[in-house]
């Protein structure tokens, strides 16, 4: 009989907890929708280092992004009529940003200016984007998550080719979420939060997508959040549902857990440091950020230009 080896198990420790000045205890439109209603002083997401080492993230209610150096200060960046969740560099002074609210928008980080890049497809609006990432080519992967579930599996995984164009390649998942992309770029990685699993999407030549398979099945209240792939090829999940972080080898097999002190909301994750082998992730249930040590650095994101 054959027994797969159990995990290594580690723990976070926190790198830092947002100030009170910047907490805001008021209900909101998004607490309303997504936390039943609760009180959320903040829920941060989308984390992402910029070539100093200064870290941003989100905070989806509020409509803002904050910037947090090496040594856990934290600025305000940008305030703005949105719900912004996750970020991927454009360039070094850019941000592109999912944001639920109005499609995919636009950060100069050095003024705090928020303009649209993509509201709409054909005068549609989006069901409520959630995050992305860039191939070596400049296409664009994005989720189109919404409301959706298994009681609705119509989420979206979208294409943006950088000439303009735009292609459906998913429009029946379940809660699809984060994002990663193997480091050949023929894989791409899908959290589907609501199925409480991941899905490996192939990438094939043409352009289309085929043989879509269930990767890892997960558990718990929740499902899935953000992912990240390190240059050995490992995949690292962010299970909001459990307050762990996995680390899942190319046979998802599970060879590392790490697992949040600070709460149990474990929403997305980036690798930094000078080395990138230190993993960062945010946790939205305490408003601060987590991190630990990886066995391997984290692939290099790419940027369209």
């Amino acid at each position: 009989m054959f027994l797969l080896a159990p995990p290594q198990v580690g723990d976070f420790e926190l790198f830092s907890a947002m100030p009170d000045a910047f907490r805001r205890r008021a209900r909101s439109a998004w607490a309303d929708a997504n936390r039943g209603g609760a009180i959320a002083d903040s829920f941060l997401e989308g984390p992402v280092f910029d070539d100093a080492g200064n870290l941003y993230v989100t905070d989806i209610p509020w409509g803002r992004i904050f910037r947090i150096d090496p040594a856990g200060r934290w600025t305000l960046v940008a305030e703005y009529d949105g719900e912004p969740n996750g970020m991927k560099f454009l360039d070094a002074g850019t941000l592109l940003i999912t944001d639920y609210k109005n499609g995919l928008m636009r950060l100069d980080v050095a003024t705090g200016s928020v303009t649209p890049y993509l509201e709409r497809r054909n005068s549609e609006r989006f069901k409520g984007v959630n995050d992305l990432v860039f191939d070596t080519r400049g296409n664009l992967y994005f989720t189109d998550q919404g409301q959706s579930g298994l009681h609705d599996p119509t989420g979206r995984l979208y294409r943006l080719k950088p000439d303009g164009q735009l292609d459906t390649l998913l429009s029946n998942v379940p809660s699809p979420n984060g994002v990663a992309l193997a480091p050949d770029g023929r894989v791409l990685y899908l959290a589907v939060t609501r199925g409480n699993c991941v899905w490996r999407v192939p990438l094939l030549p043409d352009g289309s997508v085929s043989k879509v398979s269930q990767f890892f099945t997960s558990y718990g209240p929740s499902g899935p959040d953000g992912l990240a792939v390190d240059e050995a090829g490992n995949l690292a999940m962010a299970n909001p549902g459990l307050g762990y972080v996995w680390l899942l080898n190319s046979r998802a097999e599970p060879a590392m857990v790490w697992r949040s002190g600070a709460g149990g909301s474990t929403t997305n994750i980036a690798f930094g440091g000078a080395d990138r082998r230190t993993l960062y992730c945010t946790e939205s249930a305490s408003g601060s950020i987590l991190r630990a040590t990886a066995p391997h650095a984290g692939l290099a994101l790419n940027r369209p230009r």
